[in-house]
């Protein structure tokens, strides 16, 4: 009788035990094939146009939406997405970690990223370029950057790139952040901004920025933004190109493009080959 009791007790806890892992199950996102489960996306949240999340919560730009469709594909409904920020440096560690799914988050594919991590695309050939007033022509190729005022973001590479290899008399000017080169270049006390063409047209196309600026066209450096995933996940990495692909082909991409650069008048590349990495 007391070896009833005991089996009883130990086979409700385990029916707890059972129950409780089935509901924590739906917060998983381990089979990669939605069914009612939940997904976390890395992403940029300070790059309009690219990844913003603005002031009332919402996320937007061209990253946002290639995240969005690609995890439909995998099964996931908009309100099973979490947007999770995934700041530059700590991109590898994130999907090494396990604490996001996948990156879209302007993750340039490269030989030494290669090595931690998988990618999936190329979904977006960007080029380093530089931004101008819109009523400056003195700036066609990046040699009439001499003697010019460049804005140079602190911690970027970009502009000091620009000025070891194709400028070396250009005047690096110093800032905090892109909104802030963005109204010195508007202001005068810089004549140009550079990054990536794709961001530099995010932050163009918003409403306060549109028809101030331009970008000048002068394709620099070759930036083949990948959608980073765990290192080995093969089958992920396949239905994320499958879902790229089909973004192509139904015109989703295009739209995206559109939507997102369209107001700067970015004069974007076509959808890039999946699996042709540009150098």
């Amino acid at each position: 009788m007391q070896l009833r009791k005991v089996t009883a007790a130990s086979a409700a806890v385990l029916a707890l035990a059972l129950t409780a892992t089935a509901c924590g199950s739906d917060d998983k996102d381990d089979s990669g094939s939605g069914g009612g489960k939940k997904i976390t996306i890395g992403i940029k949240i300070d790059q309009p146009g690219i990844g913003l999340k603005t002031p009332d919560g919402k996320y937007t730009g061209f990253d946002v939406d290639v995240a969005t469709y690609v995890a439909k594909e995998l099964g996931y409904d908009a309100k099973d997405i979490t947007f999770k920020e995934t700041k530059s440096a700590d991109r590898e560690t994130a999907i090494e970690r396990g604490d996001v799914k996948f990156i879209a988050a302007s993750y340039s594919i490269n030989d030494e990223r290669q090595q931690k991590v998988d990618f999936a695309g190329p979904y977006l050939l960007a080029h380093q370029d530089i931004l101008v007033r819109a009523d400056d022509d003195s700036i066609k190729s990046a040699e009439d950057l001499n003697s010019k005022k460049l804005c140079s973001v602190t911690g970027s590479t970009s502009a000091q790139n620009v000025k070891e290899k194709l400028a070396p008399k250009a005047q690096l000017q110093e800032y905090g952040g892109y909104s802030e080169c963005l109204t010195g270049l508007e202001n005068k006390a810089v004549d140009a901004l550079t990054t990536d063409d794709s961001i530099l047209a995010g932050y163009a196309a918003q409403s306060e920025f549109q028809g101030k600026f331009k970008l000048a066209g002068l394709k620099m450096t070759n930036e083949n933004y990948g959608i980073g995933l765990k290192k080995g996940d093969a089958d992920l990495k396949q239905k994320i190109n499958d879902a790229l692909k089909k973004m192509v082909s139904d015109g989703s991409w295009d739209k995206a493009v559109a939507a997102n650069f369209g107001p700067a008048n970015y004069k974007n590349e076509p959808a890039p080959e999946i699996g042709n990495v540009v150098k």
